[in-house]
């Protein structure tokens, strides 16, 4: 793969205000462009907002949503992406031709190439479906991208899955941190009264975005999943109250070694950029522990063992 500049960006978002969460994501596009960004991640539902959506009625998800490509979204995607010479990712609830409903990520390239990964793993609404299939594609960069959306990463067998399809670097846009988990000691909620109190004192939520609630979460295990599958890795993700909880940014890009090459401090919108160095992929210790793999020995990674639940109720019970 050739080198490529990549962003990734936090912020946080509006419930049920495309026209308001647009714009933001408009200023973060030209000033991606300045900088000569190839590769530019938003999060997870970033057009339509995330946590509210559980409490949302049929009505109100089929009114948010649209169909792809042909969404004022993807639309409007794609002419940003082809206009700056950029792959552009950002999530929305995505309508099929049935009105079936999708936790839906749009990736667009320039020259007017799309892709859309639906959430493997979908529980934020009931109403809501789940994604059948793995996303991998060919870039202009002489690379081959994957995306897996929040929950989609947590499980082992995606990310593995998403490297033996061919992807160098793995998109990853989350709603996370700060989460009302249920394995208490993995995370836990923020006060929301330190999000709304950060102005005038800002170093409790500062400790907590970085902290075992934030940072010290996701690095139990995201820099597994660069490492393992020897790829590169962006993770973007939302900040600040998000319905009744924060989540806490923490947007970084890892090597394909799990080492952050760059992450956010702040505790607001942010943007952070890294140079992926195209030859670090090919020595890199999961790429090459791959080449090793026994499938013979792995049939019991596709047996169910009757203790399968969806994730929905994975997530809340």
């Amino acid at each position: 793969m050739q080198n490529i500049r990549a962003a990734a960006v936090q912020f946080q978002h509006v419930n049920g205000d495309k026209r308001a969460n647009l714009a933001t994501m408009q200023a973060f596009i030209e000033q991606a462009s300045r900088q000569g960004v190839q590769m530019l991640v938003f999060p997870e539902c970033c057009v339509t907002g995330y946590w509210f959506l559980r409490n949302a009625s049929p009505e109100q998800l089929a009114e948010l949503s649209e169909p792809v490509p042909d969404g004022p979204t993807t639309q409007w995607l794609c002419e940003q992406a082809d206009r700056r010479g950029m792959l552009i990712g950002a999530g929305l609830i995505e309508r099929d031709s049935e009105g079936r409903l999708y936790n839906s990520y749009i990736v667009a390239l320039p020259g007017g190439a799309w892709h859309c990964h639906r959430k493997l793993h979908c529980f934020v609404s009931a109403h809501m479906h789940s994604g059948d299939r793995y996303t991998v594609f060919d870039t202009p960069w002489d690379c081959r991208v994957g995306v897996l959306i929040c929950y989609d990463n947590n499980l082992v067998e995606n990310a593995r899955a998403t490297a033996l399809l061919g992807a160098e670097v793995l998109l990853a846009p989350h709603q996370t941190g700060g989460c009302r988990s249920g394995s208490p000691e993995a995370m836990g909620p923020i006060d929301v009264e330190l999000w709304e109190n950060r102005d005038r004192n800002p170093q409790p939520l500062a400790d907590e975005f970085r902290g075992d609630k934030g940072r010290g979460w996701l690095l139990r295990w995201l820099p597994a999943r660069a490492h393992d599958n020897g790829m590169f890795l962006i993770f973007s993700n939302g900040v600040g109250r998000d319905d009744d909880e924060v989540r806490t940014g923490n947007a970084m890009i890892l090597d394909p070694y799990g080492r952050i090459l760059r992450e956010s401090q702040q505790i607001g919108d942010d943007m952070v950029v890294a140079d992926l160095i195209g030859s670090l992929r090919e020595r890199s210790t999961g790429a090459r522990w791959m080449r090793a793999r026994r499938p013979d020995l792995y049939k019991i990674l596709a047996q169910k063992q009757g203790s399968e639940v969806s994730a929905r109720e994975a997530r809340f019970s």
